[in-house]
């Protein structure tokens, strides 16, 4: 990692510092299989900061070319999506993760971030948001753009979050 990184320090919970976005992409970053509006600014933003994971079914086949120049998404091939994207994610220092995830198939990824010390945030992106995405996740957030931009000024982050 030879990016800075996102310093974050929320009372209660202490300093961290993020190196690593881990996404799902359908229903997450996208709605109908194409990047909601702003997120592709806000993702070449972060990506000078922090290095963008995209791990994905991809319901639409459409990740690859919706993220070219942004990510080259990991498309899973497991029958297991949820256990698949769990071990993605333990490849990084998970302290130092933020997950994003919506469905079913991301409460693994979100719990392992969560109770790994990362921040793990449930977006809803307009299609819906499963509950057991909610159960695993520390935040709710309505809609990527705004989940996005809680990184790039994470003082936002305080005050839902502090203890």
């Amino acid at each position: 990692m030879n990016k800075a990184g996102i310093a974050i320090d929320i009372p209660g919970r202490g300093p961290c510092q993020i190196h690593t976005i881990v996404s799902d992409y359908s229903g997450t970053l996208s709605r109908g299989g194409k990047l909601t509006p702003g997120v592709r600014t806000r993702l070449l933003k972060l990506r000078t900061v922090v290095d963008v994971e995209v791990v994905s079914s991809d319901t639409f086949g459409t990740a690859a070319a919706q993220l070219r120049g942004i990510a080259v998404p990991h498309i899973l091939t497991s029958a297991r999506h949820d256990v698949e994207k769990e071990q993605y994610v333990r490849r990084f220092d998970l302290p130092r993760v933020v997950a994003f995830g919506n469905g079913v198939n991301d409460r693994l990824l979100l719990k392992a971030v969560k109770d790994g010390g990362g921040l793990a945030i449930a977006v809803d992106n307009g299609e819906g948001c499963a509950v057991d995405a909610l159960l695993n996740a520390g935040l709710l957030i309505a809609g990527a753009a705004n989940a996005l931009d809680l990184l790039l000024d994470p003082r936002r982050l305080k005050a839902t979050l502090r203890a």
